[in-house]
C-alpha cells in the first residue's frame, strides 16, 4: 500500500492506493534476485531460466494491459498475467523441490505470486 500524503482529507487518506504496476515491477525485480542466489547445477539452470523469464513477465503483461486499446485486449492481457503469475508459483516450487536451502526465501515470493494470481484472477473475472 503506497502511504496517503498529510495535506489529504482525513476520509482519502482512508482509501487504500495500489499500485500494480509498480507491484509488478518489485516482485520481478524479487525474482532475478532469488534466482541470483540459487545454486547453479544441471537441475536447478533450466529451472531458474524458466522461474526468471515467468516471474519477470507478469509486470511486463500487466504494463501491456494497462496499455491496452480495447476491453477485450485488456481482459487477454490480464489472463496472461494471471497465467504467468500461476507458472511462477510451479517454477518456485520445482526450485524449492531441487534446492532445500531455498525453502524460505521461496515461500515468501510464492506468496505474492499467489497474491498476484488471485488480484488478476478476480480482475478477469469483473471484465
Amino acid at each position: 500500500m503506497i502511504e496517503q500524503p498529510d495535506d489529504k482529507k482525513p476520509e482519502d487518506a482512508k482509501k487504500k492506493v495500489y499500485d500494480l504496476e509498480g507491484r509488478t515491477a518489485r516482485f520481478g525485480e524479487a525474482v532475478i534476485s532469488f534466482a541470483k542466489s540459487v545454486p547453479r547445477n544441471v537441475v536447478t539452470l533450466p529451472l531458474i531460466g524458466q522461474l526468471v523469464r515467468s516471474g519477470t513477465s507478469v509486470g511486463a503483461n500487466y504494463c501491456e494491459a494497462d496499455d491496452s486499446v480495447s476491453k477485450k485486449d485488456f481482459r487477454h492481457k490480464i489472463s496472461i498475467c494471471k497465467k504467468e503469475s500461476r507458472e511462477t508459483k510451479y517454477w518456485l516450487r520445482m526450485i524449492a523441490a531441487a534446492e532445500t536451502e531455498t525453502k524460505q526465501k521461496g515461500r515468501v515470493l510464492w506468496k505474492e505470486a499467489n497474491e498476484l494470481h488471485l488480484i488478476f484472477a478476480a480482475i478477469w473475472r469483473k471484465k
